[in-house]
């Protein structure tokens, strides 16, 4: 299971880049939980599609759409996959990266838990903020 899991994750990256929302909702559960720390504009806890939709809409209107993710690595085990990500977004006229890992929690082939974890918090507040 922990290889599918890692498939469909990897899968949900890649639609994501694409523009293919429907299709990265498609891997989550109804009541999934989505977690992004700090104290910007998009930290929060979001739970449902409908929330984060919300979160994937103002991301993209505080980035003017200039927001991906490159993905390094997917560690999976049993009903966890980790992802080593680093983001890439541009707003104000500014452009940073920023290095992630993305926790992603699994049942049944859906993501049911979301979890983000900045490689400086600070830093990302500031540039979302």
């Amino acid at each position: 299971m922990s290889d599918s899991n890692s498939v469909i994750i990897r899968k949900a990256y890649e639609d994501f880049a694409q523009g293919n929302i429907p299709s990265v909702f498609a891997i989550f559960d109804a009541g999934i939980s989505w977690h992004v720390p700090g104290h910007s504009p998009l930290s929060g806890d979001y739970v449902g599609h409908d929330q984060i939709g919300g979160f994937f809409q103002r991301t993209m209107e505080l980035s003017s759409g200039a927001f991906g993710i490159d993905v390094h690595n997917l560690l999976a085990e049993n009903d966890l996959v980790v992802a080593l990500v680093t983001v890439n977004a541009q707003r104000n006229g500014l452009s940073a990266s920023f290095p992630e890992v993305h926790v992603w929690r699994m049942r049944n082939g859906k993501a049911i838990d979301f979890r983000e974890y900045q490689g400086d918090e600070r830093r990302e507040d500031q540039f979302w903020s």
